[in-house]
């Protein structure tokens, strides 16, 4: 039954979809749970805390109704009284099933400001370190269930709420649209030309911010070091900016690789260039997930990646993944690649397995958690 064949006498049925803000990442977030639901009974709102309306952010959202409560950074400080008035008011105004809130200030909002069931999604470690939380997501335990984007972040929560039984606290992996995805990105020539990489260069790839958590100077390091075993005229292209740009650009030159690494600053919507890289590399420090490791995957390139965090349930390959912060295993995994010098089949695969919005709408329906909060009645969905 979909939503526009409700049974008679039937009121329509809603999700409420609660999230911080669309910067960054999250709105992507807000468009991967609203598909959940998508040839279901259910409608879905997607709410902003934060953020001014914009008609692209209501495209983006995938919802069939969105809503800009437009409050500051600054304003949601604090108790947040305002915010769980309005959430009180939206939440009364039709036949809200459950609440998906995205990090803890929603999740906060949501479980004072309605009675919904709430799954709480975390997209970070450490968001139950504090005792307090740890009080208030246990005061709220009966109505209230927790997921993870990675086995990774789900364990760190698990950690954190001992008492909490297993089914309440589980993963549900970050995913991408692949066909849409795949649809945006250029080919490898446009792409070369319009970052102007030279055609014939072999590429190790880069995307994100030129912050320490990040660790691109592991990654210079390391593409410096195996510079010698790799093709003449490979080239590191790092896209993005950051507080780090001037000291990564010092070490490029104390390294003696300044002809080889090139810095292609901000590039909006860089995935569309993604086939310029003939691998990608992600160093990052406890990554939660790695979102960029999909657009990559998309792409057919291999991908690359420091073995902690979420990125080993990404990769899996073990000859893909190097400890963290290690340049001889980098050095390693990129002379692999160089040597190998195709993409990966296998890792095709388990985008679409694993990572796919089909993958996760299939998962998300067999969770016990969503049993238990919005009861087996509820779950008939249309496959």
């Amino acid at each position: 039954m979909t939503s526009s064949e409700q049974a008679p006498g039937q009121a329509q049925r809603w999700v409420l979809q609660f999230c911080h803000g669309y910067d960054g990442p999250f709105l992507d977030c807000a468009r991967q749970y609203a598909v959940l639901f998508k040839d279901t009974p259910y409608k879905v709102c997607t709410i902003y805390l934060t953020g001014t309306p914009s008609a692209e952010v209501e495209r983006g959202s995938a919802s069939d109704e969105v809503i800009f409560l437009d409050y500051s950074s600054a304003q949601v400080r604090g108790l947040k009284l305002a915010a769980i008035r309005d959430l009180r008011r939206i939440a009364a105004s039709r036949n809200f099933a459950l609440c998906i809130a995205h990090r803890f200030k929603p999740i906060y909002v949501a479980l004072l400001g309605s009675d919904l069931p709430v799954i709480g999604v975390h997209h970070a470690f450490g968001d139950y370190k504090r005792r307090s939380r740890q009080l208030f997501a246990n005061f709220f335990r009966k109505r209230l269930a927790l997921l993870g984007v990675s086995n990774a972040v789900r364990d760190d929560i698990r950690a954190c709420l001992p008492d909490w039984p297993a089914e309440r606290i589980e993963t549900l992996y970050n995913r991408i649209d692949v066909e849409a995805v795949q649809a945006e990105q250029v080919s490898r020539e446009q792409a070369r030309e319009h970052l102007d990489l030279p055609q014939d260069a072999w590429v190790v790839g880069n995307v994100g911010r030129l912050h320490p958590d990040k660790d691109q100077a592991t990654l210079i390091r390391g593409f410096a070091q195996a510079l010698p075993q790799l093709p003449d005229g490979s080239l590191l292209a790092i896209m993005g900016t950051g507080r780090l740009e001037s000291s990564l650009k010092a070490l490029v030159v104390e390294l003696g690789v300044s002809e080889s690494v090139r810095f292609l600053g901000q590039v909006p919507n860089g995935r569309r260039y993604f086939k310029a890289f003939d691998v990608f590399a992600l160093t990052s420090d406890h990554e939660p997930f790695g979102m960029v490791l999909l657009e990559a995957m998309a792409a057919g390139m291999p991908v690359l990646a420091s073995d902690c965090g979420g990125a080993p349930e990404v990769v899996s390959d073990p000859s893909a993944l190097f400890p963290m912060g290690d340049i001889v295993g980098l050095v390693r995994c990129i002379a692999i690649q160089a040597a190998f010098r195709g993409g990966s089949k296998e890792m095709t695969n388990r985008l679409g397995n694993l990572f796919s919005d089909a993958a996760a709408k299939e998962r998300f329906w067999q969770l016990a958690a969503v049993s238990a909060l919005i009861g087996s009645t509820d779950m008939t969905v249309q496959s």
